[in-house]
């Protein structure tokens, strides 16, 4: 028989391990090395990379050390956003205007889900339905606001001020106590006295949680969901009490044909002639459907500066139902209500 042999290839090779005597060759010959004047450089490789320490500062025990490692990571953090913002600011003014445009971040707001029943300000049908609609006789100027404030049953200290305040930031608004009177009985006496709109804060454990917004005579009807309430003694460097003047009213973000009808509800509670002698600017801004409210006076310092001052009271409302007609809880018939679970699945749909 002839016997073969199969060459064995690097692959096939078993590897070796390593002894303790070829280690301590290894360490003898890097000393010889030193000992000759010979500097070994190492090439840069990935495996020499230093890469930041595999355990988190939560896990040092001692809270003193724990806190200066926070702090130390966040001055690091911080030195290196200014740097980079540093150099695109040197890059900008080298290249001028073919600098790279700004990256817009991402946001919620940004990556909204398009809603079908936004509003087109040029659209003839929606020109048809201002000029038709319960709120149409305000803005043509026939008919002025006249608003009345009322509370739940025994209302609380807090409830009471902040019904107060609402009286001072509404032109022709006036406070009245209910006194046990069930709605569908004020409703009627509204009407009969000439008001335009009744106002009802409903409150919960001394604070106001609730808000009904009933247009007379005919409707409609919001209910709103009412949180961060702050009355002007609660707030920084607020301004003096506002004068009698009749604010400006600023409506940000009411995009759909429902946020356009809420935001034509809170126009129509102020007087369509503002008086630009008091500098005083309501401002209702929808942001991912909470509508958040402030009260500010303003002053013009010079021809690009503007200061604002912000008067009070602030507060957030959350739309729960809007209502055909007057308030009705039995029988009445509703346009829009909230459904938690079905319409706050998505994040980026909102229907205002």
């Amino acid at each position: 028989m002839d016997i073969t042999e199969v060459p064995v290839t690097q692959k096939g090779k078993s590897k070796k391990k390593k002894t303790k005597s070829d280690e301590m060759k290894n360490a003898e010959q890097s000393d010889k090395m030193k000992t000759d004047g010979v500097e070994v450089k190492e090439e840069k490789t990935e495996a020499n990379v230093v890469f930041p320490p595999t355990f988190s500062v939560s896990e040092i025990k001692n809270k003193q050390r724990r806190h200066l490692m926070f702090m130390k990571l966040k001055q690091e953090k911080r030195k290196q956003k200014m740097e980079l913002k540093k150099k695109k600011k040197s890059q900008e003014k080298l290249l001028g205007k073919k600098a790279p445009p700004k990256q817009v971040p991402k946001t919620i707001e940004n990556q909204r889900v398009y809603d079908e029943t936004t509003v087109d300000p040029e659209d003839e049908e929606v020109a048809f339905d201002e000029a038709t609609d319960e709120f149409s006789a305000y803005f043509n100027g026939i008919t002025n606001p006249k608003v009345l404030i009322t509370t739940g049953d025994r209302p609380r200290g807090r409830t009471v001020k902040f019904c107060e305040q609402l009286a001072t930031v509404i032109p022709h608004a006036h406070v009245y106590y209910r006194r046990g009177l069930a709605l569908k009985r004020i409703i009627p006496q509204c009407i009969a006295r000439d008001f335009t709109y009744l106002i009802v804060v409903n409150e919960d454990r001394k604070v106001p949680n609730g808000l009904v917004l009933c247009h007379l005579p005919e409707g409609p009807t919001a209910h709103f969901k009412v949180s961060s309430v702050r009355l002007r003694k609660e707030m920084k460097r607020r301004g003096k009490d506002p004068t009698e003047h009749s604010p400006e009213v600023i409506l940000n973000n009411f995009t759909t044909r429902l946020g356009h009808s809420i935001g034509r509800m809170f126009a129509a509670l102020f007087p369509q002639n503002p008086q630009f002698v008091g500098r005083q600017v309501a401002t209702f801004h929808n942001q991912r459907d909470f509508i958040f409210f402030r009260f500010h006076r303003y002053i013009f310092k010079n021809e690009k500066k503007v200061g604002m001052q912000e008067l009070g009271p602030r507060f957030t409302l959350k739309l729960r139902s809007l209502q055909k007609g007057t308030f009705d809880s039995k029988f009445g018939e509703y346009e829009w209500v909230l459904k938690r679970h079905e319409m706050d699945a998505c994040r980026r749909k909102f229907q205002l």
